[in-house]
């Protein structure tokens, strides 16, 4: 569905594709006039007491918890995430904000001894913060970037996705009811080339954070590049899911579907390829499809739904042009027929690993599977991509483990499960899968500058 009005997007419910709210989009004039807002904010925010910024963060929290059935519910409308999904997002804004919350009062700078007097160390906020959320997790990624900017001393502007503003804008409502200062943390929802352009090149934003695609993200660090501007990127990946031939493979198979069908694949940690040791390729394929076409596709709001739709009909036919209807599949699964965007489980056979299948990311419930013949085999395999985000390693041997998982060029490495996100450890990836790292102890300090003062103690 076209919009006519360029001040409006409609939201559509990508399961039934039923307009579900209409929301205004934001000009640059728009932009402007926040940033004014949240350098007064911001001002007032970093001046107080970091026991008092932690105490209305870890009031947004509970009022976030208070409200997780609520948002969790938008989120399946919005898009299409399967419910007991979205409750696990609400609530990983909750966490967030409570960890965050801890952390304002431990940004600690530190004394460095020198000669000749006292050497400090201090964090001090960079200011305003301009947060660009991805549609695919729009509740948890949008936190990754508000919670430890907001706890540093910095305002926030939060542009979502314009596919799944619903969720931000009523976080936005939380905060205002938690009693965050007014301007301190808000949201603007709009088209990327407008509110989006406007905010990377407003001179009043000191930072950007952006997740979404590698290209978009090179056009933002491109345009930061003008003012000197910092930026963290969380982009794409093309993610490794190495089972040897040592490993548990009927465990390796039954998780293998979570580890690309969660979330329908829209998810830049997806293990879209699958590498198996050749010696155990075949018993792995035999568990692997009753485990895939097993993996419940249908109505988001129903709690035994693992896969909705995809988010629209612009990424199905993205994810059609990797699998034309008649591209040998060596496992299909089911899906919806009718109104809204599905896209069936689908596993390919690689033919080589240069396949465009094997190195594009595809961001749709597809995988691709390539035999390996020894270890130096799959490392050579995992890192023939541009991408670096994350991965999973199967073995039952601790050295290999080790040894693979410090030889993958990969951000995020699990070893004989499928976890890549924690809000307690850092996150991000290497080569074009993105520039810096969210989350985890040091997430408040990408969000400050280091300022060193030394004062001389020496008779004058």
């Amino acid at each position: 569905m076209t919009n006519d009005h360029p001040h409006e997007h409609h939201v559509l419910n990508p399961a039934t594709e039923e307009v579900i709210a209409t929301v205004p989009a934001a000009s640059a004039a728009d932009v402007d006039a926040a940033v004014a807002r949240a350098t007064t904010a911001q001002h007032g925010w970093s001046a107080a007491a970091p026991a008092d910024r932690a105490r209305l963060l870890r009031r947004f929290a509970a009022v976030v918890d208070d409200h997780i059935e609520e948002l969790a519910a938008l989120e399946v409308r919005e898009a299409g995430h399967p419910i007991g999904n979205a409750r696990w997002e609400a609530g990983n804004v909750r966490d967030l904000l409570d960890y965050a919350a801890g952390g304002a009062e431990r940004l600690t700078g530190s004394q460095i001894p020198v000669a000749g007097g006292l050497n400090v160390t201090f964090h001090e906020p960079l200011g305003v913060v301009a947060v660009i959320a991805p549609w695919n997790f729009p509740m948890p990624i949008a936190a990754w970037g508000t919670a430890p900017a907001l706890a540093a001393g910095n305002a926030v502007l939060l542009k979502p996705a314009e596919t799944t503003p619903l969720t931000a804008l009523r976080l936005a409502e939380l905060a205002l009811e938690a009693g965050l200062p007014e301007g301190l943390f808000q949201v603007l929802p709009g088209a990327g080339p407008v509110a989006g352009t406007a905010l990377v090149e407003h001179p009043g934003v000191a930072k950007v954070v952006f997740t979404g695609s590698t290209g978009v993200g090179k056009e933002i660090m491109a345009r930061c590049a003008a003012g000197v501007k910092r930026v963290t990127l969380e982009l794409g990946g093309k993610s490794p899911n190495i089972v040897f031939a040592d490993a548990d493979v009927e465990l390796a198979a039954r998780s293998a579907p979570g580890s690309f069908l969660d979330n329908t694949g829209q998810d830049c940690c997806a293990r879209s390829r699958i590498l198996v040791q050749r010696s155990v390729y075949d018993r792995f394929m035999e568990l692997l499809e009753p485990a895939v076409t097993s993996f419940a596709v249908g109505d988001p709001a129903d709690p035994a739904t693992a896969m909705g739709p995809l988010i629209s009909a612009a990424q199905r036919e993205r994810v059609r042009s990797y699998v034309p209807e008649d591209a040998p599949a060596a496992i299909r699964g089911e899906a919806p027929r009718g109104k809204g965007f599905w896209y069936p489980a689908t596993v390919l056979e690689a033919t080589g690993p240069q396949d465009r299948t094997a190195v594009e990311e595809i961001f749709g419930p597809v995988a691709v599977v390539l035999p390996f013949e020894d270890e130096a085999d799959a490392v050579r395999l995992a890192n023939a991509t541009d991408y670096g985000l994350s991965g999973s390693i199967w073995t039952r041997d601790v050295g290999r483990a080790l040894r693979v998982s410090r030889a993958v060029a990969a951000g995020n490495l699990s070893v004989n499960s499928h976890s890549s996100v924690r809000y307690s450890t850092p996150f991000g990836g290497y080569k074009q899968s993105g520039l810096g790292r969210e989350l985890g102890p040091d997430a408040l300090t990408a969000f400050t500058e280091t300022k060193n003062v030394f004062i001389s103690t020496e008779e004058q």
